[in-house]
């Protein structure tokens, strides 16, 4: 494989160019390439010029109100990727020793999850691998989830079952949505029951980019148009509100029973059974062998198994 580079002399070759390249031919923007980098946009916009001169090419041209990559650019995107994933190899430590580290990790998940798993996994690592750091970043959507965002994360945890290319995906865990009341909830012994679950003020969690909660569907298949009194955008201000209302929460159980305690919350088995949800853990590709990718998901997969 050869990436050719408008006469370039690969004596004279800066390879911070081309990790500037990558992340602007990824993005199709100076701004989000900065971000991407860690660098201003001047900086970004100067390794742009040099790149432009480099390769005889503008490899980003406006397009309307947005950017867009040029036929070479597009042509030069799988090939530098793998280029540049192919010369990390080559300086990555083949072994990985967590009580010496101090290797940074990147994870996505949602803010359920961040409850339900993180305290149990810092834990595990402030006793296994006191100088290893872990960055969590929120959940994003499904549509994040592409080859070229796995250059940019460890590890994700997601409701969706759908496989994605560049990613492996293993099970982490089982859940069951029920209700949540503050304990003396005036109506929390009888939620049981549909009619008294259809009076009831609801507290709906509708993500970003969402028109409903994820429980909509599957209530207005069996018949139920329960009564949205508000919406909010993560489970956790859900619990919150309800442990501060007669609101009531239709959310996953195991949320419930971690936070029951702090925001003195009581468990409602729901009038009809919602089912099992599924969470699982995606890792890229790439990272199959890397040993402390390996041990990451390992201590991770350990804990949301022993849920």
């Amino acid at each position: 494989m050869m990436v050719y580079i408008h006469r370039m002399n690969l004596a004279k070759l800066d390879l911070n160019l081309l990790v500037a390249l990558d992340a602007l031919l990824a993005e199709a923007s100076v701004g989000r390439a900065a971000l991407r980098l860690n660098l201003s946009q001047p900086a970004v916009s100067h390794a742009l010029r040099r790149l432009r001169e480099a390769t005889g090419d503008p490899l980003l041209v406006r397009v309307g109100p947005r950017m867009a990559l040029t036929p070479r650019a597009e042509a030069l995107r799988a090939p530098l990727a793998q280029a540049l994933d192919q010369v990390r190899g080559l300086f990555q430590d083949q072994g990985f020793d967590p009580a010496t580290s101090a290797r940074g990790f990147r994870l996505m998940m949602p803010d359920l999850c961040v409850d339900l798993l993180m305290p149990a996994v810092l834990d595990q690592v402030a006793a296994a691998a006191p100088g290893v750091r872990l960055d969590v970043v929120p959940w994003r959507g499904p549509a994040v989830l592409t080859p070229d965002f796995t250059r940019t994360v460890d590890l994700v945890i997601a409701w969706t079952g759908e496989a994605y290319p560049g990613f492996h995906r293993q099970s982490l865990y089982t859940d069951r949505d029920a209700l949540a009341v503050r304990r003396g909830h005036p109506d929390g012994a009888r939620l049981s029951d549909l009619s008294a679950f259809n009076a009831a003020r609801h507290v709906a969690v509708v993500g970003a980019g969402e028109r409903d909660d994820a429980i909509e569907p599957f209530l207005r298949q069996n018949g139920i148009e329960r009564r949205i009194a508000l919406a909010v955008p993560s489970y956790l201000q859900a619990l919150r509100m309800t442990a501060r209302s007669d609101l009531v929460a239709f959310v996953p159980g195991r949320l419930i029973a971690a936070l029951a305690g702090p925001l003195d919350l009581l468990r409602v088995e729901p009038p009809i059974d919602p089912g099992e949800d599924q969470q699982y853990l995606f890792y890229p590709v790439e990272a199959r062998m890397d040993p402390g990718s390996i041990w990451l998901r390992e201590l991770v997969l350990r804990v949301g198994r022993g849920l």
